[in-house]
């Protein structure tokens, strides 16, 4: 009687011993590790850093800057102008951004500083003159940044055009050649704030 009582219990308890082990393993919950990208912490940290290099010089605007965010899809608004002064934003707008920039990934963009690369540079620019073009008033960009130093050379302008549409989408807009190019009413408003500041006035593309 006593053997059959041991072999049941070794020959048992194996298994029973198996099977919480893989009830412990089925219960392990993955945690997803990609956090979930928040464009107002990110600005805040962009405008942190643009208060730390305007402090730097007294050759630029200290009291607005715009910032686009290239990690928003097209459709959204990821335009920004920002009043460092009062610390929030007092205009946004959709921007277009390169065909060159394009993977084929929606939400995934690439960039460079290469001439006819078509493609969106990442970097600080200083808005410079103005000029008429083939989308009318435009203005120019001098790249800051070893990531967008050819921009001038590579006639990068700030400019509108009618295609863009005024309010977000719920699908990517038109591309450009490299620009950030606006809608025209939103571009009505960043040709007042830059027109009427008495120092140039800085813009940054991030990622």
């Amino acid at each position: 009687m006593k053997n059959t009582i041991y072999f049941i219990l070794f020959s048992v308890m194996p298994f029973i011993c198996l099977s919480c082990e893989n009830k412990k393993e089925k219960t392990i919950t993955i945690k997803n590790s990609k956090p979930i990208y928040s464009y107002e912490e990110k600005l805040k940290t962009e405008v942190t850093k643009m208060r730390s290099f305007l402090g730097k010089s007294t050759h630029y605007n200290s009291d607005v800057a715009l910032f686009l965010d290239m990690r928003l899809d097209s459709g959204k608004n990821r335009f920004f102008v920002y009043d460092l002064k009062n610390n929030k934003i007092v205009h946004k707008g959709l921007v277009g951004h390169g065909s060159g920039s394009e993977t084929g990934i929606r939400g995934e963009l690439k960039f460079s500083n290469v001439k006819n690369s078509n493609c969106s540079s990442l970097g600080r620019y200083s808005i410079g003159g103005s000029y008429v073009g083939t989308f009318g008033k435009a203005y120019k960009l001098h790249g800051l940044d070893q990531t967008n130093s050819n921009a001038f050379d590579r006639n990068i302008v700030l400019h509108k055009y009618e295609d863009i549409p005024d309010e977000e989408q719920p699908y990517p807009i038109c591309n450009s050649l490299g620009c950030p190019m606006v809608n025209e009413k939103f571009f009505s408003v960043l040709e007042k704030t830059i027109d009427t500041s008495k120092k140039k006035i800085i813009l940054v593309m991030y990622y």
